[in-house]
C-alpha cells in the first residue's frame, strides 16, 4: 500500500485517533495494598475542559528522623498493562498470544505516578519508596520525560507521551506533592506527543512536542505560521512554552517554510513539503538567547509496528537551533544535518552515525558556546563549538563503540544500534555523561550477539579548550572503535555496566545529583556531582522495554563511575529499585515503567 494512498491515510489517522482515545481512559477507584498506615492526601485542579484533575499522595511511614534533612529521587513512572506486554509476544511469534487478561497480574490500565524515593546518603530508608503520587483521572499517559535538572523553586514539568498532556507539580514540601495544573491536548493543537522540558530562570519552561498538529491538514499558529501536518503523533512537531501552572504561553512550529531534505526525511502519510521536524531533546543557554532541539523520529511509527518499522528515514538526522530573544516567539535559526561517519553503510541507513538524534546538551560556562548531540540508532556523539552561529558546524567526536569495552569486556567495539539515550554535560563543563541501553541481539544481523549497556563518562576539557579551532574528527574505523586520534578528542574517564552480559538491558535515561549537604545541615547546589541515577526503560510498545529498575551510581571527581550497592530494593534486597513489584503505596497495581528521574530537595532544606 502506498504511504500517500487514501486507504493508508485513513488507517494512519484512525490509528492516531485510537492512540488519543486510549490516552483519554480514566480511572476513579483504588486498590488494597500490602503497605500499612498509608496517608492519602489529594490535591486537585480544574483544567480547561472544566473537569477535575488531581495528584493523590500515598505517604508511607518512614524511620524516625535523626534530624538530617532529606534528599529525594523523583521517578516518573507508568503503570504496565497488557498493551505493553503484548509487544513481546508479537515480536516472538508464535509465542503465547493466548491467555488474554489472565496472562499478567493487573493487566488492565492503572494509575501512573511520581514515585518519591529516599535518596539521602546514610538514611535508614535509603532506596525506600515513601510516596507514590498518582495522577488522575487520565491513565495510559505513558509517562516520559521531565526537565533535565531541578533547581530550588522550580516547577516539575512532566510529559505524558500518549495522552499528549503536560503535568506541572509543586514539590516545595516533599515528600508530598501538589498539582499546579495540567495542559491537555486541546491546549496544544499545534503539536502532540510531549517529550522533554527545559526550565528557564523565571520558572517557565519550553517543551518539545515531537508529534504534529492534532488534526491533519493546515494549522495556523498565533505567531502567523501555517504548517501542514499529517495528524496526531505525526509531523511536524512544535516548541511549546508553559508558565509555572502549565498554561500555554506560545506554540511554535519546528518546520521550515520550504521543508527539509526529501531523501532523508520520510513522512507517513507523505507531506507536500517533507520534514524532519520532530523535536525530542531540548536545552537552552539563556545568556546566549539560544535554544537547541534534536529531532528523533516521527513518533507514531515507532509504536504502530514494533516488529519492523516502515522506513529508516523516519528516524531523523537533524538538529535545530533557535533564537529565543523573544521568549514567547522563538525563531528557528538553523536546521543542521549531522554527517555520516566511517561506519555508515548504504545498505543499512538505520545504523549510520547520523540516524535518530535523540538528545542534545549545551555547555554551561560563560566562556563556552558549544553543544553536543547524540544518536540513538547511530551510536555517535557530535559537537559544535558555537550554537549561536548562523549555520553551526557539527562534527562527530566520539563513537559509542569506543566505550563499549570499557563498559563490559565482553562487548565488541561497534557503536551502531547502541540505543543511547541520556547525554548531559557536567555543570562545570569537565565531563559528558552518557547512558546507553546497548545493542539488541540480532540488530546488525542474525549472528549479532548484541552488547551490554551502561553508563560512560567522557573527559571533554581539551575539546572545549580548543574553541572553534578544535581538530577532533572521527573519520576512520579505528577511531570509531578506539577513540579519536587527535589530541583534543574526548576520552573515556569512567564506565560501568548495568546488567552485565545481557544485551540491550542497560539504562535509557539518567540525572545527576546537583546537591551536596553542607556543614550548616542544609543542601546546596554543586557544580561537581557525586552521583548519577539511571532508569532501565524506554517505551514498551516500541519493542524496546527494559527491566524497570532504577540504579544509583557513585561518581568520582575524576569521572570514574561505579554502581552504588547500597541503593537496594526494599523488598528484594537486590541492588537497584525494582519497579516490577506486586504492591505500591497506592495499591496492588503490579509492575510499573520508570522512564525519567530527578534529584529534588524540599524548599525548606536547600539554600
Amino acid at each position: 500500500m502506498l504511504p500517500n494512498s487514501p486507504r493508508w491515510r485513513k488507517l494512519t489517522v484512525g490509528a492516531a485517533a485510537t492512540v488519543l482515545a486510549v490516552g483519554a481512559v480514566t480511572y476513579t477507584g483504588s486498590s488494597t495494598s500490602a503497605y500499612a498506615d498509608v496517608e492519602v492526601v489529594t490535591d486537585a485542579r480544574t483544567a480547561s475542559d472544566g473537569k477535575q484533575y488531581w495528584v493523590r499522595n500515598h505517604l508511607v511511614p518512614t524511620a524516625k528522623n535523626s534530624g538530617q534533612r532529606k534528599e529525594w529521587l523523583l521517578v516518573w513512572a507508568g503503570d504496565e498493562n497488557i498493551a505493553d506486554t503484548l509487544v513481546k509476544d508479537v515480536k516472538n511469534l508464535p509465542g503465547t498470544i493466548g491467555g488474554g487478561l489472565g496472562k499478567i497480574r493487573n493487566a488492565l490500565p492503572g494509575p501512573d505516578f511520581l514515585a518519591v524515593i529516599d535518596a539521602t546518603k546514610g538514611s535508614p530508608d535509603y532506596g525506600k519508596v515513601v510516596n507514590t503520587a498518582t495522577v488522575g483521572p487520565l491513565v495510559e499517559n505513558e509517562p516520559h520525560h521531565m526537565q533535565y535538572v531541578w533547581h530550588k523553586g522550580d516547577t516539575i514539568y512532566a510529559g505524558a507521551l500518549f495522552a499528549a498532556a503536560t503535568y506541572t507539580f509543586d514539590v516545595a514540601a516533599l515528600p508530598q506533592l501538589k498539582l499546579k495544573g495540567v495542559s491537555l491536548p486541546t491546549n496544544t493543537l499545534g503539536g502532540s506527543v510531549p517529550d522533554a522540558y527545559w526550565t528557564l530562570k523565571d520558572g517557565t519552561a519550553y517543551g518539545t512536542y515531537m508529534g504534529g498538529p492534532v488534526v491533519p491538514g493546515p494549522y495556523a499558529y498565533a505567531n502567523g505560521q501555517v504548517a501542514v501536518g499529517n495528524g496526531f503523533a505525526g509531523s511536524p512537531g512544535a516548541l511549546v512554552r508553559f508558565d509555572r501552572t502549565g498554561k500555554v504561553l506560545s506554540q511554535t512550529s519546528a518546520a521550515t517554510p520550504q521543508g527539509d531534505n526529501e531523501k532523508l526525511c520520510a513522512n507517513l502519510p507523505r507531506l507536500g513539503k517533507p520534514t524532519c521536524a520532530n523535536p525530542h531533546g531540548i536545552q537552552a543557554r539563556e545568556d546566549l538567547n539560544t535554544l537547541v532541539t534534536s529531532d528523533y523520529a516521527e513518533p507514531r511509527n515507532i509504536i504502530l509496528d514494533p516488529v519492523k518499522q516502515p522506513s529508516p528515514y523516519l528516524r531523523r538526522p537533524t538538529v535545530r537551533t533557535w533564537d529565543i530573544s523573544d521568549r514567547n516567539n522563538p525563531k528557528l535559526r538553523a536546521v543542521s544535518y549531522l554527517p555520516d561517519g566511517p561506519r555508515a553503510d548504504p545498505a543499512d541507513p538505520l545504523h549510520s552515525e547520523s540516524r535518530a538524534v535523540m538528545e542534545t546538551t549545551v555547555t554551561n560556562l560563560p566562556g563556552h558556546k558549544g553543544a553536543f548531540a547524540q544518536t540513538m540508532q547511530g551510536g555517535a556523539v557530535f559537537y559544535t563549538p558555537d550554537i549561536t552561529a548562523r549555520e553551526p558546524r557539527w562534527v562527530q567526536v566520539f563513537d559509542d563503540g569506543a566505550a563499549n569495552k570499557a563498559i563490559h569486556a565482553g562487548n565488541d567495539s561497534n557503536g551502531g544500534g547502541s540505543n543511547g539515550g541520556w547525554i548531559q554535560t557536567s555543570p562545570d563543563d569537565r565531563f559528558l555523561y552518557r547512558a546507553i541501553t546497548g545493542r539488541g541481539k540480532g540488530a546488525l544481523g542474525p549472528n549479532d550477539p548484541g552488547s551490554t549497556g551502561g553508563v560512560y563518562v567522557l573527559d571533554i576539557r581539551k575539546l572545549l579548550a580548543a574553541g572553534t579551532d578544535f581538530k577532533c574528527r572521527i573519520d576512520t574505523l579505528p577511531e570509531s572503535r578506539n577513540g579519536g586520534a587527535e589530541s583534543d578528542c574526548p576520552t573515556v574517564a569512567g564506565a560501568a555496566p548495568i546488567n552485565p552480559g545481557q544485551p540491550a538491558a542497560g539504562p535509557h535515561w539518567g540525572a545527576y545529583d546537583n546537591f551536596t549537604l553542607g556543614a550548616d545541615g542544609f543542601y546546596h547546589e554543586t557544580d561537581q556531582p557525586s552521583r548519577l541515577a539511571v532508569s532501565n526503560y524506554f517505551v514498551a510498545r516500541s519493542g524496546l522495554d527494559g527491566d524497570h529498575k532504577v540504579n544509583m551510581l557513585n561518581l568520582g571527581r575524576d569521572g570514574k563511575v561505579s554502581l552504588d550497592e547500597n541503593f537496594r530494593d526494599e523488598f528484594s534486597g537486590q541492588v537497584g529499585i525494582n519497579f516490577n513489584r506486586r504492591s505500591w503505596p497506592h495499591g496492588d497495581f503490579g509492575n510499573a515503567k520508570p522512564h525519567s528521574e530527578l534529584f529534588v530537595v524540599a524548599d525548606a532544606d536547600v539554600k
